[in-house]
């Protein structure tokens, strides 16, 4: 049976507040660091905020899957999975930087229905929920229109996020529109939603990184695929572009099969 999407978002909104609060109990204070097998940093502040979400989540929905990010996941052929990145932006929070967020999605038999990304030290929230407005914190927002490819401004987390191959793709489209901007982490699809960027085009993405932001995205106007057009699921290639502007969604993949 199908649950109702606005009870479903208000639940992941208190996720996130919850999350906000353990993340910014750590933010800026002295913690250990350690290296995850794919050398990537995690650290006590990734980890117990998952496990707030989850066990939050398992008091709620006990028949509810969880794919995230810190831990193995559960139940993940269930008709409702939660996809969790509960610090989304690791280095930056390491740093001091404020540019990290609480990625919440749900995945309703394989669909991207409903999503949080919250950046808790900016106290910035968007939420994105299947045939609704995006908002953002509380106000609808939408996309801007772009007139064409020349005219765009692209956001990537850094371009060393990109394979090889992947990488000489990402600069012919880089070298096809008006400016690339780095190190936005997930507030990049926040800012696209709200109209002040144009495409976000990233690589090595894993399922906790994008499944939230594709409501968001899609509820604002704009489209969210992988590089070949295909929808964003637990399923995917790590490959992930996001467009304010539908009209050069098809352009654009073109450009990425070269």
């Amino acid at each position: 049976m199908e649950l109702d999407i606005n009870n479903l978002a208000a639940f992941a909104e208190e996720l996130a507040d919850a999350a906000r609060e353990v993340s910014l109990k750590y933010f800026r204070t002295s913690i250990s660091t350690e290296s995850k097998a794919d050398a990537s940093p995690v650290t006590i502040a990734d980890r117990e905020t998952e496990l707030v979400l989850r066990d939050r989540i398992r008091s709620v929905f006990p028949s509810h899957g969880v794919f995230g990010e810190e831990f193995d996941p559960i139940n993940a052929d269930s008709e409702y999975v939660w996809v969790l990145d509960p610090i989304d932006g690791t280095k930056s929070f390491i740093t001091g930087k404020p540019l990290f967020g609480t990625l919440i999605g749900l995945l309703y038999r394989g669909e991207a229905i409903m999503g949080v990304c919250d950046m808790p030290a900016l106290r910035e929230r968007w939420v994105g929920k299947r045939e609704h407005q995006t908002t953002f914190n509380g106000r609808p927002t939408r996309v801007r229109q772009c007139p064409g490819l020349q005219k765009a401004w692209l956001y990537a987390t850094s371009p060393q996020m990109f394979t090889e191959e992947n990488f000489s793709k990402f600069e012919t489209l880089r070298k096809s529109i008006q400016h690339a901007v780095y190190g936005a982490e997930c507030q990049a699809y926040g800012l696209l939603s709200s109209g002040w960027v144009d495409i976000v085009c990233e690589d090595t993405m894993e399922p906790y990184d994008y499944v939230a932001l594709v409501p968001i995205v899609t509820g604002a106007g704009g489209v969210m695929t992988d590089w070949s057009g295909r929808p964003l699921g637990l399923e995917g290639d790590g490959t992930v572009l996001a467009l304010g502007e539908p009209k050069l969604h098809n352009q654009i993949l073109e450009i990425l099969k070269t």
